[in-house]
């Protein structure tokens, strides 16, 4: 075919498409599309496929683009991922953006009970007689991911406050790889205490109060800047981006992405500035220093 046939042919078929709108659209028509890439971590909705439907379809509309979930089954697969800028964005955790901030651009932070803030709670089984953290001493305990905050660092740094490693002070610890799976491990007695992103728990009291009921809180940490989305530093000028930051600020506005709000029990996004995540930077230090 001539090359100036070809140009025509693409010429045109781009202008069908924005003529028609991506959205009305059948999945195989977005063929020359790159779709927009964004991972999640294996938090307690990323199985929801009610809400992953209705998170794909708001952000495919406010991008202007068809959109690929992203999911793997470890924070650092989607870190991975994030900072090689294979992907385009991906909400993930404190941790992993402050261990990763200078390759990072932080797009937006969710907003529960007013802030951009949640805590880590330590559980243990409901009837179990624990006032403190203390009391967990030589337990086998659930984590949830090696570069979960809520899930591992802060308990981390809690005892390397008091000169103690997790070896030492618990039997035996594992990880679940997935905030919901600590719970389960807590409530079926498989683990006899557990760290936990305190939102997922409070979630929990609603969508799932039956496990919840299974376990306590044995403590809460300090408030904590709530698990952003990120971007990659090379993606900077990526207009999709900072089409994505719109998106998720204005989310509260939309019909569509009210529905998302709704199933994430959260009331929206904030642009949030990079010093909001300085507690955890703290918490990585005093871990680093601890050894």
């Amino acid at each position: 075919m001539p090359t100036h046939i070809a140009t025509d042919r693409r010429r045109i078929l781009k202008g069908a498409l924005g003529g028609l709108g991506l959205l009305a659209l059948p999945r195989t028509s977005w063929a020359e599309v790159e779709p927009f890439q964004f991972g999640l971590t294996p938090v307690f909705l990323s199985n929801d496929l009610e809400l992953l439907n209705h998170l794909r379809g708001y952000l495919t509309k406010k991008i202007g683009s068809p959109v690929e979930l992203v999911t793997r089954r470890t924070y650092q697969e989607i870190t991975a991922l994030l900072v090689s800028g294979q992907i385009h964005s991906a909400w993930i955790c404190g941790y992993p953006y402050v261990q990763y901030k200078a390759d990072l651009d932080l797009v937006a932070t969710p907003v529960w009970h007013g802030q951009p803030l949640y805590q880590s709670y330590l559980i243990a089984a409901a009837g179990r007689v624990v006032d403190d953290w203390h009391g967990l001493k030589g337990d086998v305990h659930a984590f949830s991911d090696p570069d979960s905050n809520s899930g591992f660092l802060v308990t981390r740094t809690l005892l390397a406050k008091n000169k103690l490693l997790p070896e030492a002070f618990f039997s035996r610890s594992f990880f679940t790889y997935g905030h919901r799976n600590v719970v389960r491990a807590v409530a079926s007695g498989l683990a006899q205490s557990g760290s936990v992103d305190g939102y997922v728990y409070e979630v929990m009291r609603e969508t799932d109060p039956d496990l919840i009921k299974q376990a306590k809180i044995v403590r809460k940490s300090e408030w904590l800047g709530f698990p952003p989305v990120a971007s990659p530093k090379s993606l900077a000028g990526d207009p999709r981006v900072e089409a994505l930051r719109q998106a998720l600020v204005s989310m509260r506005d939309d019909s569509e992405g009210k529905k998302v709000l709704d199933l994430l029990r959260l009331e929206g996004f904030l642009a949030t500035d990079p010093s909001l995540f300085d507690t955890i930077a703290a918490e990585v230090e005093i871990v680093r220093q601890f050894g």
